[in-house]
């Protein structure tokens, strides 16, 4: 108890409390803003911190790292752009509730989930502290090889009534993935040479691509975000949060395979969140499926990303192991400020431990206060018109793509995967099955070749991995007699050309893939040769069974929409390397104004300053980053 009134006085000390504030409002700001997420902002803070003593250092950095997974469910929400990777879930759910004029009630689920999740995490990470040891020495690779596994079988269950898509797609992610050096001999794959590819495909941009310039296509589509123009739901605000409060036992379990999946090193937001979205899917309750506006698809996610931080908090203070990358930058602070992580730390350093744990718990409840009094303006946003909101929120979808490394092909590899979710959302196939297949598929690599290498195939045995592994298989047996139930309902409507056409793109991918390995070194080319194999499997029954597959009924439509909205895309992606980062905008957004054949040219200005100011406030002064030089420089003497 002495400890802890230490640490309370200490963090409502007045300099350490402002520290813990400013860091919780630049976590907001920077959730808000597309591709920058909470690793950037430690970046840039941790610096700031030199000449703080470690108490007020903490609370600057847990305050902002805590809340980022909070705001990035404005733009997730609103406009279908997850702000950070960590609410790309959040989309699927969140943003139909926002085009069913229910948008106020998905953020009121989405914060009060957030700070309940938060204050959870905060909690374990109090009580596991003197655990650590134990639990973390009991875990092997042969137990996190086996929770990869548990992962992918959330495939079957965001894959809906279309397994075989969805098995398609995860394994055509996973093929994107292994894209890049090879861990194990060095070879390159698939990287054509580019420097850039040798760390890979920036998650963060395939994650805009496939998610945020498909929705944002949509709201061009119609109009604005909502399917009418009519006011928002009354007291839409009330109802989320009373969502949330009747979850309870989904809040509590979301929250706590956070916690736990957050203390294991290399798993990742990106895959808690698609974890906990997948368990709370076995269980839909009431309301609309999954992915359709069910309230459960916010709450699940949104509880279980703010957790997280205090798990990975945990090997972080007790081993010196990062539980994530986050966390991995965070150990740069403490050697600044003389500290090092381990059983001394937890002995000798008590009472700062409780002030980290305060401010992960303090900034979590003052994030989601803020962002809850803001809801109910924030949600007017649903009935802005798409021809002001669809350029604004495209340009910073953009600056946050090119921000990744600003290398021209940030913005490339934006269009192919825009291209790539507009065709899939457009014809019914598992986004988030591409996207989880992207995010399990190095892990599962990793924890195998590791497991063979430590224990070969005795891992089987353990305790841990036969639990998780059961589950699995009895969820799988589950689905697979839902798909047989369900199987072939409603009409066949024959053959769709565009359907068939991205099924065999995918083949040839996977094709091109698999026959590149023939180059490579047996471990680096052993996991691409198995899922490329699979993955021309199921092409081949795909191409069997497309008579008798429903696809949606715009289907057949014209794709003249899309591909003008990708010549969109690919303008304003050449607007920011000719013009820059503040140039680019305001031509971009003028160009638009002429385009949508809108002739107010004061609103057109009005708009592309406030695009030009923006983007100014955030990369020249809160990130403060050099950008490189815009192509109509090279033409000035």
């Amino acid at each position: 108890m002495d400890v802890l009134l230490t640490a309370l006085g200490d963090l409502t000390e007045p300099f350490r409390l402002l520290m813990l504030v400013a860091g919780v409002v630049l976590g907001l700001v920077i959730g808000v803003i597309p591709g920058i997420g909470g690793l950037f902002g430690l970046t840039i803070l941790i610096p700031a911190t030199y000449t703080l003593d470690p108490a007020s250092a903490f609370a600057l950095l847990l305050g902002m790292a805590s809340v980022t997974t909070t705001s990035d469910t404005i733009p997730a929400v609103l406009i279908g752009v997850p702000g950070t990777v960590g609410a790309a879930a959040t989309v699927l759910d969140g943003h139909e509730l926002a085009k069913q004029h229910q948008a106020a009630r998905a953020l009121g689920a989405a914060y009060s989930a957030s700070l309940i999740g938060g204050v959870f995490g905060a909690l374990v990470l109090a009580l596991a502290l003197p655990v650590m040891r134990p639990l973390v020495l009991y875990l092997n690779y042969g137990d996190f090889l086996a929770i990869t596994i548990f992962g992918l079988t959330l495939v079957a269950l965001i894959s809906g009534s279309s397994p075989l898509r969805g098995i398609l797609a995860a394994l055509i992610g996973a093929l994107v993935a292994y894209t890049g050096l090879d861990p194990y001999e060095g070879a390159e794959r698939w990287t054509f040479g580019a420097v850039y590819l040798w760390d890979g495909v920036p998650v963060g941009v395939l994650f805009l691509g496939l998610f945020g310039v498909s929705e944002l296509a949509a709201i061009a589509l119609r109009g604005q975000v909502q399917m009418t123009g009519s006011e928002p739901e009354p007291g839409g605000l009330r109802r989320g949060i009373g969502d949330t409060l009747r979850n309870w036992p989904l809040v509590l379990r979301s929250s706590a395979i956070g916690s736990v999946l957050g203390a294991v090193p290399g798993i990742g937001v990106t895959v808690i969140e698609w974890v906990a979205y997948g368990d709370a899917a076995r269980r839909p309750g009431a309301g609309p499926a999954f992915g359709k506006g069910n309230i459960r698809g916010v709450i699940a996610p949104e509880s279980a990303n703010n957790s997280k931080e205090g798990g990975a908090l945990l090997p972080t203070l007790a081993f010196g192991i990062p539980g994530s990358a986050t966390m991995a930058v965070l150990l740069g602070a403490f050697t600044i400020h003389g500290l090092t992580p381990g059983p001394d730390l937890l002995e000798k350093e008590a009472p700062l431990l409780v002030t980290m744990i305060l401010s992960i718990a303090f900034a979590n409840i003052l994030g989601a206060l803020i962002c809850l009094g803001l809801t109910r303006q924030l949600s007017r946003l649903a009935l802005v018109p798409a021809t002001t909101l669809v350029p604004l929120a495209l340009c910073f979808l953009a600056l946050g793509a090119f921000h990744t490394s600003k290398h021209p092909l940030d913005l490339v590899f934006l269009l192919v995967f825009g291209a790539v979710g507009l065709a899939m959302k457009r014809l019914g196939w598992s986004r988030p099955a591409f996207a989880l297949g992207f995010v399990l598929a190095p892990n599962l690599e990793r924890f195998f070749v590791l497991t063979q290498q430590i224990s070969g195939w005795a891992w089987l045995s353990q305790p841990v991995a036969l639990g998780l592994l059961a589950i699995a298989a009895a969820e799988l047996v589950r689905r697979a007699a839902a798909w047989r139930r369900v199987r072939g309902a409603g009409p066949a409507p024959g053959r769709q050309p565009y359907d068939r056409a991205l099924t065999l793109a995918f083949g040839a991918v996977a094709l091109g893939c698999g026959l590149a390995t023939l180059w490579l070194p047996r471990a680096a080319a052993i996991f691409p040769q198995v899922v490329a194999v699979a993955a021309l499997g199921v092409v081949g029954a795909l191409l069997w069974t497309a008579r008798s597959r429903a696809v949606p009924a715009d289907a057949t439509r014209s794709i003249g929409p899309e591909l003008r909205f990708l010549a969109v895309t690919a303008g304003m992606g050449l607007a920011i390397l000719a013009f820059g980062h503040l140039g680019g905008p305001v031509v971009f957004v003028l160009a638009m104004a002429a385009l949508w054949h809108r002739p107010q040219p004061v609103r057109a200005m009005i708009h592309a300053a406030a695009a030009a100011s923006l983007s100014w406030l955030i990369f020249d002064t809160l990130v403060q980053q050099p950008w490189p030089d815009p192509w109509v420089t090279r033409l000035l003497p």
